[in-house]
């Protein structure tokens, strides 16, 4: 926070800085009716009507009143928290994105409205990587409209956390009365310590181009499977791993210098026993003898179990993204 040579706290934001990120402290009064103050770090996304909203890293969005401000100031950008591969937002979100294929998709100027029958909202959503070409408003009602055609809710796919992110998109998407569904943390490591984990069941788990039934099976999100493999089979090189008895499985697709793991499944009867490493340790041995030394990984936040077993293999958060809904829908 800002203190000035007398030692008072003093407010060094405006409203031209939307869009920047700052540290902010407002203070409150408590029953007793003593000061009570609190810090507050993100985007600055927008400043109406005396009313501030700040998203954090974690997506959620902060309201503060302007008349409670004490402090504030426009800070650097976060550093990035990785172990694994530099990487900008730019680069890892057209991987991301080739790496789970809708069945059909649109662009709407800088972004690509896709849709495929509801399987999954990663496929069933708007990923904006750019301006729209048009007033947000109107981006929003073709949205709708595409969406509505298809039989389908409009959901926007929004990141934050890293350079390139569209803070400022989830400021308004809220206030037009979006509401975040899921939240993910978007993860990356060095590949080959995956691979070189002494994961004894990997010498079991068998690798194919193309998930079978029982893959699909223990897999477990499908209502419709030719659907399914329909999409899971697209991408620039895409491998799947099962242990016999569908123990476990897990899918890998391997694209330039990257691998992107994702659905892996353990039975819970298994769980525990090391089963979903080894499954990643037989993926990642594949994704680098076809070149790849990167590895990156979406997991919900959700999920304590996953999040334990991506920090163990050296996995750190590179960003996250959410799911917004539109109102009403």
């Amino acid at each position: 926070m800002e203190i000035t040579a007398g030692g008072l706290l003093e407010v060094r934001i405006t409203p031209a800085d939307v869009g920047k990120r700052v540290s902010v402290r407002r203070v409150e009064h408590g029953s007793g009716g003593s000061p009570e103050f609190t810090d507050t770090v993100g985007v600055l996304t927008s400043w109406n009507e005396g009313v501030l909203l700040i998203t954090r890293k974690d997506g959620r969005s902060v309201r503060i009143a302007e008349q409670a401000l004490v402090a504030g100031k426009v800070v650097p950008p976060a550093p990035a928290r990785r172990r694994g591969p530099a990487a900008s937002f730019e680069e890892l979100a057209p991987v991301m994105a080739r790496s789970w294929q809708p069945l059909e998709s649109e662009r709407l100027g800088g972004w690509t409205l896709r849709a495929a029958a509801g399987f999954t909202r990663r496929a069933n959503s708007v990923l904006p990587l750019g301006d729209p070409g048009m007033p947000l408003d109107d981006a929003l009602a073709r949205v709708g409209a595409w969406y509505a055609g298809r039989g389908l809710p409009a959901y926007v796919q929004a990141a934050t956390g890293a350079v390139g992110t569209q803070e400022l998109l989830i400021g308004e998407l809220e206030r037009r009365g979006w509401a975040s569904e899921v939240s993910a943390e978007v993860r990356t490591g060095a590949l080959a310590p995956v691979g070189d984990v002494d994961a004894p069941a990997a010498g079991d788990v068998r690798l194919t181009r193309a998930p079978d039934e029982e893959w699909l099976a223990r897999y477990g999100r499908v209502a419709d499977p030719d659907l399914a493999r329909r999409m899971l089979v697209e991408g620039p090189s895409v491998w799947f791993a099962a242990l016999p008895g569908g123990r476990a499985v897990g899918r890998c697709v391997v694209d330039g210098r990257w691998a992107g793991f994702a659905a892996v499944t353990v039975d819970p009867a298994y769980r525990r026993q090391g089963l979903a490493t080894a499954v990643m340790a037989a993926l990642a041995r594949r994704a680098l003898e076809e070149g790849a030394s990167a590895a990156w990984l979406q997991v919900e936040t959700d999920n304590p179990g996953a999040l334990a077993l991506y920090d163990g293999l050296g996995f750190a958060t590179h960003h996250m993204y959410h799911h917004y809904r539109a109102a009403g829908q």
